[in-house]
């Protein structure tokens, strides 16, 4: 098992802080995602990006996945896991399995480090106080959220089936009947997956839109991402970056008939890079038709 240094792939410092790392996984996750980049190897690096992401965005596995980088492992290291595993004596302390393939596509470097919680002979999740019941998180896509789509996941080596109801919200369970390794029920705990396009804000879901200067000044209709698929948004004229457009309806479903989130766009306005002369020129035109009072419009 090769150590990863997520802090490399994401491209900041150990020490960078909550907003900084999302910055970086925004950007470099609309940069490959498959679905739109021309990169060569996109597929790759944005399953790279969306695990580092994983890792550290949780202030619980980011100090576990510290610890274990303070000991001086290096990209491609061969890591050496502590006595029972890293759940074991020495280890640390997760509970947790991935939706989608059984670990979320992420590396055996992850599954191994934040993928369950080890028992005596790493016999997977533990049992903990109360009704005996085995407790584990699934961290489930979003898109199985809005649609209450089935996941499977896997749990000390069994692949299991799972109805995720339209709705659920973090920090509710799923009991799942004689599916705990050993016998007794299974209880999961949901919490949201790391999303490459969207953010969750209660029921809302949260997406950053770029959009060219010319389009935030003049306007536009651009197709937006939705979890129910892309939709024609209209970019009013005089728009800047920050502003927010509401599509109704559009966030996660509420449950039990409660009215679905919207879908908040937040405009980031960008400069595309220029490539040609003629790209050039038309900057050059572009900053000689404005004097240098727009800072202060």
């Amino acid at each position: 098992m090769r150590f990863k240094d997520y802090y490399q792939i994401l491209g900041v410092e150990p020490g960078a802080g909550d907003a900084e790392i999302k910055t970086a996984y925004r950007r470099l996750a609309r940069k490959y995602h498959p679905d739109v980049s021309k990169e060569p190897g996109a597929e790759e690096t944005f399953k790279s990006v969306n695990e580092a992401y994983e890792a550290l965005r949780d202030p619980e596995k980011r100090k576990a996945y510290d610890q274990l980088r303070a000991r001086g492992y290096r990209p491609g290291d061969e890591v050496q896991p502590p006595p029972g595993g890293f759940g074991g004596p020495g280890g640390f302390d997760f509970e947790e399995v991935f939706a989608g393939g059984g670990n979320g596509g992420f590396s055996d470097f992850f599954q191994e480090l934040f993928g369950r919680r080890r028992g005596p002979g790493g016999a997977g999740p533990q049992a903990r106080r109360g009704d005996g019941a085995t407790r584990a998180k699934l961290a489930v896509p979003l898109e199985a959220v809005y649609n209450g789509e089935p996941v499977r996941m896997s749990v000390a080596g069994k692949s299991l089936d799972v109805r995720i109801p339209k709705g659920i919200r973090p920090g509710q369970a799923i009991r799942l009947g004689g599916q705990a390794p050993g016998g007794g029920d299974l209880l999961l705990e949901i919490e949201y997956a790391a999303h490459p396009q969207f953010e969750v804000d209660q029921r809302n879901v949260i997406h950053a839109l770029a959009v060219a200067p010319w389009e935030a000044a003049l306007g536009a209709t651009l197709s937006v991402p939705t979890l129910g698929g892309p939709v024609e948004l209209k970019i009013p004229p005089d728009s800047e970056a920050g502003r927010k457009l509401r599509l109704r309806g559009r966030g996660l479903p509420g449950a039990s008939g409660a009215p679905a989130g919207d879908q908040i766009v937040e405009l980031e306005i960008l400069a595309p890079k220029a490539h040609t002369d003629e790209e050039r020129e038309a900057y050059r035109r572009l900053r000689d038709a404005f004097s240098d009072d727009w800072r202060r419009a």
